[in-house]
């Protein structure tokens, strides 16, 4: 697990590391130059042919802070053999303290100071971008924009261009463009991770991301006083994303065991004609490693999936009798999912009047958790009454437009402040919130904000939610708690579709289950 960070929660940090650790600002500002200057030498070594022999590069630097960092850096590679200037941009004058002592220390050594316009008049092996931090709250304009669109566009285009902390341009906080943003390939951020670099389209402006460790103490980021934020800026939390190592949280199977040992699932699902959802949430179940997995679905599509998956259990109903005898019916669900240790709701259920009363029936009889999705969060949006039933054992996994119904928000405010959007849902109903998009965000009920790190593009396929569903409901099967199981199966998820796909454009949702084989290999005690 991975802890990352909003930009305001960076700036308490640096201010508790300074003020109350007592270690000073220029000496943090040596370190994170020094990370960036190795990771230039790294990717662009001196001396190894002749037309590199002393490689050109170019820092462009603001007058705060992440300036400074720029000046030292392009100090330091003059220093180790390399033909490396600075380019301002901004009053010098009005500069930190900081910035101005940089940039008096460059001008002794000889690094050549310029101005960000004279950045086109030669070709440039690196470029290093240091002109904003996680601190930029507003749209980039004027000289500024025009310094950024500039960088982007030099010809040569040069073989490294390196944003410090954060590509100038990026909120930290949401990924978006403020107006204008640097295109990096690789970006060496300080500490941890910032939230912004994970988030689209940040996350294509970052590139590479490479964390430094320039002496913030390790319980800085819990110690360090201040909020980080409102619930409504998506701050203030824990935030954090996963990586390999978080698969040891998957249950190992016992050898002694039966299929009953694994769990059930009931997975509520499929209209007439559409019984694809509901295979494709049992089938990514199955390969979880739930034990015995039921599908309750009208009478005709009984033949298709005894055929897709002849491993599932069936129970089956009429649509009229779930608007006719209502208590009646009511026994029917208490008697389904009582049968249950999971139960899902929603995946191609469609839109006809009875599923209302359907959802209904399920979120009143069911006591264990419950993952409601599409159709069944359609159902929630049209007749918000339905949410009086959640409870903390719910689980929701909303794409954009899914999140958007039951918000009355529009897709676009949505995706300004993705985490925001999450947590707010999440902490306002008491439930986990997982909000899909190419990087799935995930809220917990008490303010863990997780950010999705894996995945790829092949995976943006019909029947891919269905999937997801399926592995956060096989989790919990195996006695992952609901918040962990969200976070944990939309891992699990972005790695099966790392795996059996990649970026090809033909993976079907179906491979994206399969794919789970080779993310979650065999342990048992």
């Amino acid at each position: 697990m991975r802890r990352l960070v909003t930009g305001k929660r960076a700036k308490e940090i640096d201010a508790y590391t300074m003020q109350v650790i007592g270690i000073p600002s220029m000496v943090l500002m040596e370190r994170a130059a020094l990370g960036a200057a190795r990771a230039v030498k790294k990717r662009i070594p001196a001396g190894t042919s002749v037309s590199l022999a002393h490689p050109s590069v170019l820092a462009v630097c603001g007058t705060g802070n992440n300036g400074a960092d720029g000046v030292a850096a392009a100090r330091m590679l003059r220093l180790a053999g390399y033909d490396a200037c600075a380019a301002i941009i901004g009053d010098v004058q009005r500069g930190t303290e900081e910035f101005k002592a940089q940039l008096e220390i460059a001008g002794r050594v000889g690094v050549p100071i310029l101005g960000w316009q004279q950045m086109g008049e030669r070709a440039w092996d690196a470029v290093i971008d240091a002109v904003f931090g996680v601190g930029l709250s507003r749209e980039v304009e004027g000289d500024y924009r025009l310094c950024i669109e500039r960088m982007n566009s030099l010809t040569p285009a040069p073989s490294l261009r390196l944003a410090v902390d954060i590509p100038s341009g990026i909120h930290g906080d949401t990924g978006r463009v403020m107006g204008a943003a640097f295109r990096a390939d690789v970006t060496v951020t300080f500490g941890w991770e910032k939230q912004g670099t994970l988030l689209y389209p940040g996350r294509e402006y970052a590139g590479e991301v490479q964390v430094e460790d320039i002496g913030f103490p390790a319980a800085a980021i819990e110690e360090a006083p201040g909020t980080g934020g409102s619930e409504e800026e998506g701050s203030g939390h824990p935030v954090f994303t996963y990586g390999p190592e978080d698969l040891d949280g998957v249950p190992v199977r016992k050898a002694y065991s039966n299929k009953g040992s694994f769990g059930k699932v009931l997975i509520v699902a499929g209209s007439r004609g559409m019984c694809g959802a509901a295979y494709l949430s049992a089938l990514g179940a199955y390969r979880t490693g739930a034990g015995l997995v039921k599908i309750l679905t009208v009478e005709e599509n009984r033949q298709t999936l005894q055929m897709l998956l002849p491993e599932a259990i069936l129970a089956l109903y009429d649509p009229a009798d779930v608007t006719g005898d209502r208590e009646e019916f009511g026994r029917f669900m208490e008697e389904q999912t009582s049968w249950a240790d999971v139960v899902v709701l929603g995946p191609g259920l469609g839109g006809e009047p009875y599923v209302e009363y359907l959802a209904e029936a399920v979120l009143t009889s069911a006591f264990v958790p419950v993952i409601v999705d599409a159709d069944g969060l359609n159902a929630i949006a049209a007749h918000p009454y339905l949410t009086s039933y959640y409870t903390e054992n719910i689980v929701i996994t909303p794409h954009l437009g899914e999140m958007a119904r039951l918000t009355g928000q529009s897709i676009g405010q949505i995706q300004e402040n993705l985490p925001a959007a999450a947590m707010k849902y999440a902490i306002r109903y008491g439930i986990t919130c997982v909000l899909k998009d190419a990087a799935t965000v995930a809220a917990g009920r008490e303010g863990n904000l997780y950010i999705n790190s894996s995945g790829s593009s092949a995976m943006a396929k019909a029947g891919s939610g269905d999937v997801l569903t399926g592995v956060i409901a096989g989790l919990m099967a195996l006695g992952v708690e609901e918040e962990r199981a969200a976070f944990l199966g939309v891992y699990i998820h972005g790695l099966a579709g790392e795996k059996a796909g990649g970026e090809s454009h033909s993976l079907l949702a179906s491979e994206l289950a399969d794919g789970i084989r080779e993310v979650l290999p065999y342990r048992r005690k």
